[in-house]
């Protein structure tokens, strides 16, 4: 037992949550990264708010009977009860610590939260390296620098793996023969990283960065320096910036073919872009979808030959050429999408299921960027070291300016960051 927190069995269930006052229950699975990156949380939150909570963990493997009937299919999964009653939110995947305090607060009177807040003390951590983001750039550089007895810890406000979690197939990754799962190539890093020393901060809040003084405040308890710095928060799906985007995201607009394709069984689908992210991911979409119209806005497609062709020769994709898409429109049915042509500048509307959009991605550092030099797309400039215009401070990966982004890219700057470091530490 860790924390103030006691392990139960299905059959303990009835007694020790619906039978009591406040509870607190994660389900959680062996060999589950989100589930060690939980437990980090739900530990010290345990004797934080255990006078007051009662926090429970139960193995989800060992007993799905009782884990369907309250249908939880997901590891970890938080649930909340008061009396006995389920109260708050489901929390599942990366949860953080925020969302915990949240539903736990939300539970007591405002008296007792404040009492508990005075009672949170910011602990201090030292390290060599600190590396923000846990893509693949980034767990090639904890490699690394971990290999090399650097004390390593990589901070993530997500889980580690970066936007390879989301790519269904990688097919051009040197060593694997047959192509590997995105998610799975993520998954072989992190735990690479992991055993070769590193430490994680996953799924956390990034409250405050100190580029002068070198440390970063996660979740508002914990400030940690390092000796050196690493950026690699890699990039995001650019929005097209048309009205009814935002509105719909999430309800008809996605951007992630790995996470939403499946929704879309035998039913039609329109692609927006011709790249190769595009491309690659509407041959995946055609696994699932009836039909599927790719609108682009060039008179020939960007990706690389062999996407191409594959694309070309499957029967349920369809290409509109020279058009862009102008307006989303939430139906009955789905979407609707307005479309211009380019020559003509007429408009026409198709209807449709849902939107995937792949139009090109932008740099994550929103709230960082006035501390770098930017190239004229907002991408990091560095040397050919990877070292920033800040001392101590570097950027690897999508995040950086550089001609060719793809994951091979991302880990040779990794390697070259953590060598340069290493080096010099």
């Amino acid at each position: 037992m860790s924390g103030k927190i006691k392990y139960i069995n299905a059959s303990e269930y009835p007694k020790e949550v619906l039978s009591k006052g406040l509870v607190a229950v994660d389900w959680y699975s062996t060999e589950c990264p989100p589930c060690e990156a939980l437990a980090a949380k739900f530990e010290p939150l345990s004797e934080i708010y255990g006078d007051h909570i009662q926090f429970i963990k139960i193995f989800r493997q060992e007993n799905r009977e009782l884990a369907d009937q309250l249908d939880i299919h997901s590891s970890p999964t938080v649930l909340f009860y008061k009396d006995g009653q389920l109260v708050g939110d489901r929390l599942n995947g990366g949860i953080k610590r925020s969302e915990l305090e949240a539903n736990l607060n939300s539970m007591l009177s405002d008296e007792t939260v404040k009492a508990i807040k005075n009672k949170i003390k910011i602990t201090k951590t030292n390290c060599d390296v600190i590396i923000l983001g846990g893509g693949p750039s980034g767990l090639a550089a904890a490699i690394y620098t971990s290999q090399a007895k650097l004390n390593t810890i990589i901070i993530d406000t997500a889980l580690p793996g970066g936007q390879v979690k989301t790519t269904h197939l990688v097919s051009n990754y040197p060593g694997f023969i047959e192509p590997v799962q995105g998610f799975m190539l993520g998954h072989y890093m992190s735990e690479q990283a992991k055993e070769a020393g590193a430490s994680y901060r996953a799924a956390v809040d990034i409250t405050n960065i100190n580029f002068n003084e070198l440390t970063v405040t996660v979740d508002g308890i914990e400030t940690i320096h390092g000796k050196k710095l690493i950026v690699a928060t890699g990039a995001s799906p650019r929005p097209l910036g048309i009205k009814g985007e935002t509105e719909y995201k999430g309800q008809g607009i996605s951007y992630c073919a790995t996470c939403d394709a499946k929704y879309y069984k035998d039913k039609e689908v329109i692609v927006i872009g011709g790249g190769n992210s595009a491309i690659e991911e509407a041959l995946f979409i055609a696994k699932f979808a009836s039909k599927i119209t790719i609108v682009h806005q060039f008179a020939t497609l960007q990706a690389n030959k062999q996407a191409q062709e594959k694309a070309f020769a499957d029967s349920k994709i369809k290409f509109i050429f020279e058009h862009e898409p102008r307006e989303f429109v939430k139906t009955s049915r789905g979407m609707d999408v307005v479309i211009e042509d380019l020559k003509t500048k007429k408009m026409r509307t198709l209807s449709t299921d849902g939107v995937f959009v792949f139009v090109g991605m932008k740099p994550n550092i929103e709230e960082i960027k006035d501390q770098f030099n930017l190239d004229k797309w907002g991408y990091i400039e560095t040397d050919e070291n990877m070292l920033t215009k800040l001392p101590n401070v570097y950027a690897v990966g999508d995040v950086r300016s550089k001609q060719y982004r793809q994951i091979t890219t991302a880990v040779s700057d990794g390697t070259i960051a953590s060598i340069a470091i290493s080096k010099q530490l």
